[in-house]
């Protein structure tokens, strides 16, 4: 149902103009006299593509509440909000009756019964969804819905003078969805959700855009596509087991319902993808996926690209496509069930306002969390005001149109270390405790009769030296010293020197405390800086990663990859290491450079 409200004179127009249509439509007059509201009914295909770039301000997901209610004696309110639809539970039986998943109120009240609740966010309403699934003849014959903003208000009464009536008394039918608009709403931190006389309504739910809040200080790093620093999904090309919008919910959500799930594909080449506004246009650094539920349906791979761009967007397939993205995440693999850092690409000096997440080729997501900072004048300077000139122009913008020259990125995040982002300079080492989460392809079997799992050739050992250089593999260890040049201040430390072995892979095992000669109180984590050859044969540096990683993961340095010398946080910590080597300090053995670009390290 559309609600439209119009001037008193122009009601009799707008019920002509949508009569032809088969709409249900009636017409409710404010208590002045002067407005009067056209209602008519929504199909639900139709009201689903607008609520595609909305998000769920009543949702528990969001952090949605029931305050207070007049009766629930037969269903508690609080099923109201839930996330996933409402289930049938007939011929089910509590000690007050039979079981709905909703809200059920006595019978035979002689005024109303109401269900106040505190939306997850407050923000500017744009419509509703009072769904009666499985209530058949004991479902609210109608409806009416009030609202107020005022975030500093904790539980407001159902009598307070500040509720204002935003959707009239509307007839509802049993076991079904009913889909409203509401043009020009106000926001509003409350609704009241009124049910005449009494009966039951499976869900409710409150669509509109989330009034933003983001950092005051504009250097400070954040989730610019959060839904609660204003981050809006604009579209999406398939949401057929989850709506693309769950991906900027807060946390990590309960199961693979509150995720993005596609359905499944059958052509090769197929790919699908969801576009999200940023909340302001940002510089943007890193990014976390997150496929938490989804274990054998996570997307195989997944890239991302950029654009900046001040208009709205009319997106269709077709646009998504053809409009000058830049690449800022090359296509890499994913895993299942866990989050997933990657250090962004192509995005210094250059502000962006969306980004689309192309996955291949199809499956599920939980949460998308782009970070960067805000490129206000005050941080970005000539820079931001000429992002504005030129937006002004186009509707969206090459990235060689914002800066002259490539700038080389100086200080580089520490991310937490996973398989899948680590995968270009080598292996992640460790055990699992869900078996489902294991990277695809891993053999995992039982050992020691029962009370062990061994986690197959998780890496595999490597040697290129000449035959005639006596190189040998072995196990050594090495007891590093925990870092101690850190600014405080900014939690950085400076990257003074890359090392590489040219003939061979190099394995790093964390060991752990012991008396005697052991550590007694040994670390818990250690920095992974690694980078690839360049074509100068030094080590390129646009291809500069970091990672931090637990005393549980080992890791393992493919062959000729540039990396830091073991580098400690925090505690003094005990390695194995496994190489091949010749033994007598040559650079065969292990060849090192000196950087002098200046280059830090933020420490998490």
């Amino acid at each position: 149902m559309v609600a439209l409200e119009v001037g008193h004179s122009q009601a009799d127009a707008v019920c002509d103009m949508l009569s032809p249509t088969g709409f249900r439509i009636s017409v409710w007059t404010d208590p002045w006299g002067k407005k009067r509201t056209v209602c008519a009914t929504y199909p639900v295909v139709f009201f689903s593509s607008l609520i595609t770039c909305l998000s769920e301000l009543s949702s528990v997901a969001l952090g949605g509440r029931v305050l207070s209610v007049s009766d629930e004696f037969f269903a508690e309110a609080f099923h109201l909000l839930l996330v996933e639809p409402a289930p049938s539970l007939k011929g089910q039986f509590g000690p007050n009756g039979a079981l709905y998943s909703g809200w059920e109120t006595r019978r035979h009240n002689p005024t109303y019964d109401w269900c106040i609740i505190k939306l997850g966010a407050s923000g500017r309403i744009f419509g509703f969804d009072i769904d009666t699934t499985n209530f058949n003849g004991n479902e609210a014959p109608e409806a009416s819905i009030e609202a107020f903003y005022d975030p500093l208000s904790n539980a407001p009464e159902s009598t307070d003078i500040r509720w204002t009536e935003i959707l009239p008394k509307v007839k509802l039918g049993p076991s079904s969805r009913h889909l409203f608009t509401i043009p020009n709403a106000p926001s509003a931190t409350f609704v009241k959700l009124n049910m005449f006389p009494d009966g039951g309504i499976a869900r409710f739910r409150v669509y509109g855009h989330v009034q933003a809040v983001m950092p005051e200080e504009p250097t400070e790093l954040f989730d610019l596509a959060h839904v609660f620093a204003g981050g809006r999904v604009e579209f999406v090309s398939d949401q057929h087991f989850g709506i693309g919008s769950n991906l900027i919910l807060p946390g990590r959500g309960t199961n693979m319902g509150d995720g993005w799930e596609t359905k499944r594909s059958r052509l090769p080449g197929h790919k699908d993808w969801v576009i999200i506004r940023l909340a302001a246009p940002g510089f943007l650094e890193q990014v976390e996926l997150d496929t938490a539920h989804f274990k054998g349906n996570f997307p195989e791979s997944c890239e991302i690209h950029a654009l900046a761009s001040m208009s709205d967007m009319n997106w269709t397939v077709e646009r998504s496509e053809s409009e000058n993205w830049t690449l800022i995440l090359p296509r890499t693999k994913l895993g299942p069930h866990r989050q997933h850092y990657f250090q962004l690409e192509n995005v210094e000096g250059t502000p962006f306002t969306h980004i689309k997440l192309t996955i291949h080729p199809d499956g599920g997501l939980k949460r998308v969390r782009i970070l960067g900072r805000r490129a206000d004048v005050g941080t970005a300077g000539a820079l931001a005001v000429q992002v504005a000139s030129v937006l002004r122009e186009a509707d969206s913008v090459p990235v060689s149109n914002f800066s002259n020259k490539p700038v080389f990125k100086t200080t580089i995040p520490v991310l937490p270390l996973t398989p899948e982002a680590f995968m270009p300079f080598g292996q992640v080492i460790q055990a699992y405790n869900d078996h489902t989460a294991v990277p695809k392809g891993t053999m995992i079997t039982p050992a020691n009769a029962g009370t062990a799992n061994k986690f197959h050739k998780l890496a595999l050992l490597a040697a290129t030296y000449p035959d005639n250089t006596g190189a040998t593999t072995g196990l050594s260890v090495y007891r590093c010293q925990p870092l101690k040049d850190v600014n405080e201040n900014d939690r950085t430390t400076a990257l003074a020197a890359l090392e590489r072995h040219s003939f061979t892979n190099q394995a790093f095992i964390p060991m752990g405390s012991g008396q005697g000669e052991g550590l007694v109180d040994s670390g818990h984590r250690y920095l992974v800086v690694v980078a690839k050859n360049g074509e100068d044969d030094r080590p390129d540096l646009k291809t500069l990663r970091a990672f931090v990683a637990s005393a549980a993961q080992g890791i393992v340095y493919d062959t000729g990859i540039w990396h830091q010398p073991m580098t400690v946080l925090d505690k003094a910590l005990d390695f194995t290491c496994v190489e091949t080597q010749i033994g007598n300090g040559s650079k065969e053995d292990c060849e090192v450079v000196q950087l002098e670009n200046g280059i830090r390290l933020r420490l998490p």
